[in-house]
């Protein structure tokens, strides 16, 4: 490297450290954040990057962009740790990379700009916010993932993708891929937005604060749902025929048919207690405000996660209840070919108003009929506004809804509450 390079080298680092001092001067929340990006020089890198352990940079590049607008480098730095807080970067491989990468781009832009930290301001920045005003009228809150939603609903022209791509690509997305540390980098990051969100709560508006600051942090960091766990809470103790591994030792046993002909020194135990799915019902909320083909999804879904688990016995007693203000129709479920008849085949009636009383007084029926051998719980797929019941029953229950918008229905204290988004229904992936 001759001295030239070294000159070059030293001032664009020198531009990063005071781009990080500035940061924190407006944004003191992002000191444990901006502490877990490390800066590391990368010659022809022509930009910046990140991998969510590092911030890697182009000197000559940055020295460049700092010559057409000073607060580029903060800005370009701020971009990338903003990407790290919001875990831009995991679960790439699931998504469409190049629309992904733009509503990426989009929704931190969105956040810096929003935040009217004059340090933080590009010239251009009106150009920017002329593309949002558009975007803006359509979504609700301008996170990545809606954005993305809502472009693969309205798909970009080539020249528009250029257009936004031109102003909000701050930095390359070339490292967002499954590295060894993955899951450890994740998990890292999480806890840092868990504690930036918190930490918002002390700041107010001029130290760096923003609405679609927030409503990242609680896209962000809200809990998911591992809709094939729960569904294990509905597992019941059932004895199946079975040599019990556990208990038997092949030794003793093999030794004596070796040894005394025929005569097994110990006898295989045939039977062992096992947690099977066996009895419990699905209530489907027929109100107007759940439609036919999210349910049947819905409802495929569930069934397939239970198939799929060992604990599904082959002895079943599903009842699907569809209710809206009554209970509308009960079909008992035995075999894969009732359901797939009943996927096939069924309607959906009622659609009017919710109340869920009458779906449990349906079900405590049922129990005490002696329809069912050990009932263990009920899943009630619902929009969640309705009447519930004023007690809690004696079986689990799991409420099951249809995140559509930001509002989120209160349920009973002793009601498992799950969210599925609509989307992640219909493409059977499980998201909370």
């Amino acid at each position: 490297m001759d001295d030239r390079d070294k000159q070059i080298s030293k001032k664009a680092a020198e531009l990063i450290r005071l781009s990080s001092d500035t940061i924190i001067v407006s944004m003191r929340f992002m000191d444990v954040a901006l502490g877990r990006l490390k800066p590391e020089e990368k010659a022809g890198l022509f930009g910046t990057a990140t991998d969510g352990e590092h911030f890697f940079y182009d000197s000559g590049f940055v020295l460049r962009r700092y010559l057409d607008d000073v607060n580029v480098v903060t800005r370009m730095l701020l971009h990338s740790l903003l990407h790290c807080v919001f875990n831009h970067s995991f679960n790439y491989d699931k998504m469409e990379e190049e629309v992904w990468d733009l509503a990426c781009d989009i929704a931190v832009e969105n956040i810096i700009m929003e935040l009217e930290v004059p340090s933080f301001m590009l010239h251009d920045d009106s150009d920017r916010k002329q593309l949002l005003r558009g975007i803006s009228m359509e979504v609700r809150a301008l996170t990545a993932e809606k954005i993305y939603k809502y472009f693969l609903v309205n798909p970009l022209s080539k020249s528009d993708r250029l257009k936004f791509e031109g102003l909000f690509a701050q930095d390359r997305h070339i490292y967002w891929r499954k590295l060894e540390n993955y899951e450890i980098s994740e998990q890292a990051w999480k806890k840092i937005s868990e504690r930036i969100k918190t930490d918002l709560g002390t700041f107010s508006k001029a130290s760096g604060h923003s609405e679609s600051l927030i409503k990242n942090l609680v896209d962000t960091t809200k809990k998911k749902y591992d809709y094939k766990r729960l569904l294990e809470q509905f597992t019941v103790m059932g004895e199946e025929l079975k040599v019990n591994d556990e208990e038997f030792d092949y030794i003793y046993y093999t030794y004596g048919l070796e040894h005394y002909g025929n005569m097994p020194l110990i006898e295989p135990l045939e039977f062992k207690d096992e947690k099977r799915v066996r009895d419990f019902a699905i209530v489907i909320d027929t109100s107007a405000s759940c439609m036919g083909a999210v349910v049947r999804s819905f409802l495929k879904k569930t069934y397939d996660i239970l198939k799929s688990t060992e604990s599904f016995s082959s002895k079943i007693n599903v009842h699907i209840i569809q209710c809206d203000n009554e209970v509308r129709s009960d079909t008992k479920i035995t075999s894969d070919s009732d359901f797939d008849d009943f996927i096939a085949h069924a309607k959906l009636s009622g659609y009017g108003g919710t109340d869920f009383r009458p779906a449990f007084d349906y079900v405590d029926e049922l129990i005490d009929d002696g329809e069912y051998e050990n009932f263990k719980g009920l899943i009630y797929f619902t929009d969640g506004y309705g009447i519930y019941p004023g007690k809690a029953p004696e079986y689990d229950t799991m409420f099951v809804f249809v995140k559509r918008d930001e509002l989120k229905p209160e349920v009973p204290w002793w009601g498992i509450r799950v969210e599925l988004q609509e989307d992640a229904i219909l493409n059977e992936h499980t998201t909370g």
